[in-house]
């Protein structure tokens, strides 16, 4: 399996939009201060941050121990655990993630650690990639891969509202909201920066001339529909949920 590695450094370089463009979930979340919740994938602890105040105990988990190092330095209640197998039984009141679950390919395991973690009637709020997500990008960049003859993974789980609407029923969730949105998302750098730092999956069977080779050839490539203005956008799509835990 592909593992893309996180410098929270450059993450914040690159997307440091991620965790402001989060906030509104928190409208969703409502949070109460003797709330117990689980910060899933919380990178460095930008949003996590916005939440601590908020309740009266956060604990954040993700996959990258450099991303929970970065959370700990920010006096972050925060420990490093892959998101497939969560041991939680019925602690938390809310499980929160923002522009993380489509970084986990094993959706079902994902949702059933979820609902084992939640207390009864608790609530899980999210936003992630949704289908059609980076869509002009990832065509281009597998149309060249593949004409280069060079084998890659795709690392995203891309969801329709339908199919994790679905899923979510079969786990016993019930579905209080769930929405699939259009987002067309400044960057603060070039796009190359953006795919060094997110396409690393793509680039496995590749070395550094070639990568250097084919991030050229697809920014070219997109630069009549992500360049606007003097400034490069991401084609992002969101899906947005809240569900209970019946």
């Amino acid at each position: 399996m592909a593992k893309t590695k996180w410098d929270p450094v450059k993450y914040n370089q690159v997307a440091d939009f991620v965790a402001k463009l989060g906030e509104p979930l928190l409208v969703l979340l409502e949070p109460k201060l003797s709330d117990s919740i689980l910060d899933l994938g919380c990178g460095d602890g930008s949003l996590t941050e916005k939440i601590k105040p908020l309740c009266q105990n956060v604990l954040g988990i993700d996959a990258s121990a450099e991303m929970i190092l970065a959370a700990k330095a920010k006096n972050i209640n925060a420990v490093v655990k892959d998101a497939h197998n969560l041991d939680f039984n019925e602690q938390f009141d809310s499980v929160f993630s923002n522009a993380a679950l489509h970084w986990m390919t094993s959706p079902n395991a994902v949702l059933s650690g979820i609902y084992r973690a939640l207390k009864p009637q608790g609530q899980f709020v999210a936003e992630f990639g949704g289908f059609g997500n980076a869509r002009i990008i990832v065509d281009a960049l597998t149309r060249c891969l593949e004409r280069e003859g060079i084998a890659y993974q795709n690392p995203w789980y891309f969801p329709t509202a339908e199919a994790y609407s679905d899923l979510l029923v079969q786990q016993g969730f019930r579905v209080e909201y769930i929405e699939l949105f259009d987002r067309f998302t400044p960057l603060p750098k070039h796009l190359s920066e953006w795919l060094d730092t997110f396409g690393q999956a793509f680039f496995e069977n590749a070395d550094i001339q070639q990568k250097r080779h084919i991030i050229n050839e697809v920014t070219n490539l997109l630069k009549p529909d992500l360049f606007v203005n003097g400034q490069w956008y991401v084609d992002y799509v969101r899906l947005r949920v809240k569900a209970l835990k019946s």
